[in-house]
């Protein structure tokens, strides 16, 4: 009875180098110990490029690696079935990449506090913040009142508590909503490329 050697790779893989072994790109199991070392160290390709760049390739091109190695060697395969290579340079600009983010915050930030002005002025909530002030209090509201506090404090509090961070720590284990939907806007660009590529006839596949 031949030995089964279960293989998985997740549809997005990042590699910090140009020689891929199939321990930088997959996760392996079999009973036979020494099959499993010998096959995590199998060269699956060689990037000719030093630019950051992604590739797809089949789990058929993966499979014709080992099989040259190990002929009688049985595969399961319980992962998928094309995936998404990336490329990175480990090598990179980091007085760039704080630029980036130092721009990124202060337009968010501009954007932010925009969008709160907007709505307050479109709802006229310090209109609204003084009538209830002096139907209440029975007297003309100074425009800085424990309603106007309130709010402020409390839109604070709602945006941490809505986006699940303060500072580098999270309130709960749930993901927040941006990463929610940055997962999903991950999974349909690697579905959108990897079916472009298979299209194509880009993709790194057997003959």
């Amino acid at each position: 009875m031949s030995d089964i050697l279960y293989l998985k790779v997740e549809k997005s893989v990042k590699v910090e180098t140009r020689i891929i072994k199939l321990k930088d790109i997959a996760k392996i199991e079999c009973v036979n110990s020494s099959i499993k070392n010998k096959v995590n160290e199998l060269c699956i390709l060689q990037l000719d490029s030093k630019k950051e760049y992604k590739y797809v390739v089949s789990i058929l091109k993966v499979i014709e690696v080992i099989h040259k190695q190990f002929p009688d060697l049985e595969i399961d395969n319980i992962g998928e079935c094309d995936f998404v290579l990336e490329y990175v340079n480990k090598k990179q600009n980091l007085v760039f990449e704080y630029m980036k983010i130092i721009f990124v915050c202060f337009i968010v930030f501009i954007g932010a506090a925009f969008t709160i002005m907007t709505f307050n002025n479109d709802v006229g909530i310090a209109e609204l913040f003084g009538q209830l002030y002096q139907v209440v209090m029975e007297e003309e509201s100074s425009g800085f009142t424990v309603l106007e506090m309130s709010y402020s404090i409390g839109l604070g509090v709602g945006i941490l508590v809505f986006y699940n961070h303060i500072g580098g720590k999270r309130l709960t284990t749930d993901p927040t909503p941006i990463q929610v939907e940055m997962r999903i806007y991950e999974e349909d660009v690697n579905t959108a490329l990897i079916k472009n590529y298979t299209r194509e006839e880009k993709s790194i596949d057997v003959n």
